[in-house]
């Protein structure tokens, strides 16, 4: 039956207490007193097997829950320090918890002196310890130090392509220089070739100069080779013309045989000198010849004297050559100098 809550005889002050193992602090005493609860059976429903309600005082319920969830995040911690630093794992031992039905005894004063192992005591390091500093450090270190090899291997890299740049310029600069070098010598040789060879030629044009000589003296070049005009047969000049007074002297360019001297028309009175190489000179418009067919004369030998005789406008003599004997001429300039002569 029902029955109403005696009142009591007077107001209950508790002694100051200490913190409790599992509460949020120490008693406070402004909370004012605290009441012990005697429900009745009217006012509390039967309740199945021996779990009693005890009624919580200043903060959250008190259960093994709670220290579960303490431990797993502090297991956590130390997994994540462990992953992070890349160490092995660290070796957590759990406390003896008490059980559930240990924890809400007969009395509440049992559940607050429960015997519970703090988290500083477990093996694993808390967040933020020293060993969290040393893994981060670890890893900062490692970090740092595969960037700095990172970094020498960019820079090895770099330097090999500049070496290798600066081996290739080198490389382009000494062939080019030795190409130039070479260059330099072949012109140089080309050169020093083309004066050794000039300087032969005016040494054998120089021995020539001795064995030819000029066919007269004292003459003026009035015609040269190739002249267009009608007072010559041909349409053109086909000889050299020195015009000298009448009775100047011709001498044989050089040494061979008198193969013809007498009239030849236009050409006056002709001497024909026969060289041994069968190159033929002709001497023309003389006014007298002083040699015959068939005799041999010498370089500087008198062959005749200059004349006007034949198709001419004044006293000179007509010089052609004619090589090998053939019927054209050439031109007699170019083959005098080619025997040391400089007309």
């Amino acid at each position: 039956m029902a029955s109403n809550r005696p009142a009591p005889e007077a107001l209950f002050v508790p002694a100051p207490r200490e913190s409790e193992t599992f509460g949020y602090g120490a008693y406070r005493a402004e909370e004012g007193p605290r009441e012990e609860w005697n429900p009745t059976e009217d006012s509390v429903a039967s309740v199945r097997g021996r779990h009693r309600v005890v009624k919580q005082r200043g903060g959250f319920a008190r259960s093994s829950t709670v220290l579960g969830v303490g431990v797993m995040a502090a297991v956590g911690a130390g997994g994540m320090a462990s992953a992070s630093t890349g160490k092995a794992p660290v070796s957590l031992s759990m406390p003896d918890l008490p059980s559930v039905g240990s924890l809400f005894g007969e009395d509440s004063s049992d559940a607050h002196q429960a015997t519970t192992t703090a988290l500083s005591d477990l093996n694993a390091a808390p967040a933020g310890s020293a060993q969290d500093s040393d893994a981060g450090e670890a890893l900062r270190n490692r970090i740092m130090a595969q960037a700095e090899q990172q970094q020498g291997q960019v820079d090895s890299k770099a330097t090999a392509a500049a070496l290798a740049a600066i081996e290739k310029q080198t490389a382009e600069a000494a062939a080019k220089a030795e190409k130039e070098a070479a260059a330099k010598a072949a012109t140089a040789k080309e050169k020093a070739e083309a004066e050794a060879k000039e300087a032969a030629e005016k040494k054998r044009l120089a021995e020539l100069a001795k064995q030819y000589t000029l066919p007269t003296s004292s003459y003026t070049i009035t015609s040269t080779f190739g002249q267009a005009g009608s007072m010559w047969s041909s349409g053109h000049h086909t000889g050299l013309d020195f015009a000298a007074p009448t009775g100047t002297l011709i001498k044989a360019i050089h040494g061979g045989t008198i193969t013809e001297a007498g009239w030849a028309g236009a050409y006056g009175y002709r001497t024909i000198l026969t060289l041994d190489d069968g190159t033929q000179l002709w001497f023309c418009h003389q006014s007298s010849i002083n040699v015959k067919v068939g005799q041999k004369v010498s370089t500087g030998e008198v062959i005749g004297r200059v004349g006007a005789t034949g198709n001419v406008t004044g006293p000179h003599l007509h010089l052609e050559v004619h090589p090998g004997g053939q019927a054209t001429a050439v031109d007699p300039m170019p083959w005098l100098r080619s025997k040391g002569l400089n007309p």
